[in-house]
């Protein structure tokens, strides 16, 4: 199961593995806080993509689609969560406050995605 958990709530015994996949490091926190199995900064949309969205909910449907067809072009970006995912409970850890609808969101559904078609 592919987890989502924001930066600035602790982690626990059942996240599994926690990935950082965001690309800025989330503020006033120190890296050892976080408990990462790895920070995952290639799998964050661009920077040119992160600035265009700004966490604007009429760009949502835009930036997920463009989002998507980053992560197309990236697969070893994503590879090692996948692979992770596959093992067990997993967790993407992200720094944005909107719960529904930052890059973290889509990067699980696009996991998961993946995990559902290799396994049919």
């Amino acid at each position: 199961m592919i987890k989502l958990k924001r930066a600035y709530k602790p982690a626990a015994p059942d996240d599994g593995p926690r990935f950082l996949v965001d690309r800025l490091w989330p503020r006033g926190l120190k890296k050892e806080e976080l408990k990462l199995a790895a920070w995952l900064k290639e799998v964050a949309p661009s920077n040119e993509l992160r600035k265009w969205f700004g966490h604007d909910p009429g760009r949502w449907e835009e930036f997920r689609r463009r989002y998507t067809a980053e992560l197309d072009g990236r697969p070893e970006s994503w590879q090692p969560l996948l692979d992770a995912a596959r093992k067990g409970d997993t967790t993407l850890v992200y720094g944005a406050s909107n719960a529904a609808r930052n890059n973290a969101v889509v990067l699980k559904a696009y996991l998961e995605r993946r995990v559902l078609h290799a396994s049919s």
